[in-house]
This record gives C-alpha cells, structure tokens and sequence, in this order.
C-alpha cells in the first residue's frame, strides 16, 4: 500500500526517534531545504533557531567589486536561506533595489513577489528582512510614506508580520517579518541591543574577520538570550567573491566538527555567495 507524504513523514520520524534524535532534528531529516521551519514547533522563539541569510541578498549586479550574489533572492529562499538584507533607494513612489550607487535592475516589488511566491507555496516557512535605505538622503519620512505606499496602496500589506516585538515562530508562518533598518519604518527596531546581538565588521579583512565570526558563533552557542547576527560577509581589501572564498569554507569546516556537534540557534548568518560552497547552508541547518 502507499504510503502519503503525511504517512511518510510520520514513519520516518519515528524511526529517527527511536535512534535517539530530537523531535525536530528527527523531522528535519525528512524535509528538504524549502520546508525546513516546518520541522520546529509554532512556539519556537525566532533567536532559538540557526538562520542561514545573505548580506545584500538582491545585489548580483555591478560587477567584481559590488556584486555580493549570484543567485536570485528567489533562489535563494529555494536553497534554505530566511534572512535577507534589502537596500532601497528612494525613486518617486518606489524603491529601487541598489548596492551603493549600483542598481541591481530590480525594484522592491520585485523582491516581495518572490517572497510571497516561495511563502505561497511554503506555508510552514517565514522570511526576516532587512529594510535599509541605500543611495538615498531622502528624510525617515519619506522613507515611510513610500514604504506605506507599498503596504497599501500596492497591497503588500499582508505579507508583512509588522510588530514591535520578535515573534514566535508560529506567529511568522507565511510571512515576511519586517526588520527595521529606518527610523522611519514600523517593525522589529534593527540592532536593537535588547533583542539583538550582532557582529558586522565589514571593513575587517578575512584574516582579521575570522576569530571575531567564531567567537560569535561560540558565544551564541554559550549565552542563549538574543537573536545573534553573525555577518560572515566583509568588503575589506578584496571583492566580496574573493572574502567569500576565503570564509565560508572556514565556517563550514568549524559547524562540521566534532567540538561543535552540540551548538545550537546560533541566530542569523548573513553571507555573500553562500550557494558557491556545497552543502553549507545545509550544514548550518543542522544546528537547529
């Protein structure tokens, strides 16, 4: 007799837990990168979990030295990735998506359609984003007003889980959970000391970026409490293709250790060109 996906997963799962894994670790191996947050329970606090992102998640464009991906954001919800970083420039009623003064021939609305595709088809899924102003002297206000263009006019509105506060996870299923990088935007306040715990030295070099990503990593590990962001991204001395090629195989070669088979939620790891390296969003997964 067949089995249904339900039967399946309900099957595997027990044979998983009776090998001696976690609820959720057991599940999580019966779902693929596009479903993983179903594997945790609506009342899994979002700065419990381990958070694959990207760093300038919509910039491919400009070449060497401003491109910071070379996947769509689309693709990149495909492989495992819920943290994205959205640069907006003010243009009339609309934002344009831009790293510096390069546009990345997309507008924001082009961002949230993927969003809203991937959470259609995803429902277990959540996505946190990052809003920041980019290339633009436009007042918080402004910023704002075209933001609430998007929200009502345009009818953006009810993607967005917009909240003082981090959600559980129940609570973001299915929707983008707006991370305010703008005075001027409603949401979670960005870097906000109470909530978050983030590492961003984007002007240091690999070689002096490294210890500060891992000792991040261990103090999430550690001192549980905040949402962490670890960027593993740097722009410093070289394009970030070439940082990127120097640091993401150290931090997948440091989640695949024996010392560190234990870690857990070790937050949000922001990342360019992540899918450049097999299996390490994959391997970041496995900390949940």
């Amino acid at each position: 007799m067949a089995l249904t996906r339900r039967g399946f997963l309900t099957a595997a799962t027990g044979t998983a837990l009776a090998l001696g894994a976690s609820p959720a670790r057991a599940r999580a191996r019966t779902l693929g990168l596009q479903d993983w947050m179903g594997a945790h329970p609506d009342a899994a606090p979002l700065r419990a979990l381990t958070i694959p992102g990207t760093h300038n998640s919509a910039a491919p464009a400009g070449g060497l030295w401003v491109a910071c991906q070379n996947t769509s954001v689309a693709q990149q919800l495909d492989s495992g990735v819920r943290y994205l970083d959205i640069r907006c420039r003010v243009t009339g009623d609309s934002f344009a998506i831009h790293h510096g003064a390069y546009y990345q021939n997309q507008m924001f609305g082009d961002v949230l359609a993927a969003c809203r595709a991937f959470l259609a088809a995803h429902p277990t899924e959540t996505v946190l984003m990052r809003v920041k102003q980019e290339y633009s002297e436009e007042s918080d206000t402004v910023f704002r007003q075209v933001f609430d263009r998007y929200l009502d006019t345009k009818g953006w509105r009810p993607l967005f889980r917009i909240g003082g506060g981090l959600p559980l996870l129940g609570e973001a299923r299915g929707r983008v959970v707006l991370l305010a990088d703008n005075a001027g935007l409603p949401g979670v306040r960005w870097g906000d000391g109470a909530l978050f715990d983030v590492q961003d030295d984007y002007m240091a070099e690999p070689t002096a970026k490294w210890p500060k990503i891992e000792a991040h990593f261990r103090k999430a590990a550690t001192q549980p409490g905040r949402l962490y962001v670890n960027h593993v991204s740097t722009a410093a001395l070289l394009p970030p293709r070439w940082n990127a090629d120097r640091l993401n195989p150290r931090v997948h070669t440091l989640l695949d250790s024996a010392e560190t088979t234990t870690w857990r939620g070790l937050g949000i790891i922001p990342m360019d060109f992540p899918n450049t390296r097999p299996g390490l969003i994959a391997s970041l997964l496995r900390h949940n």
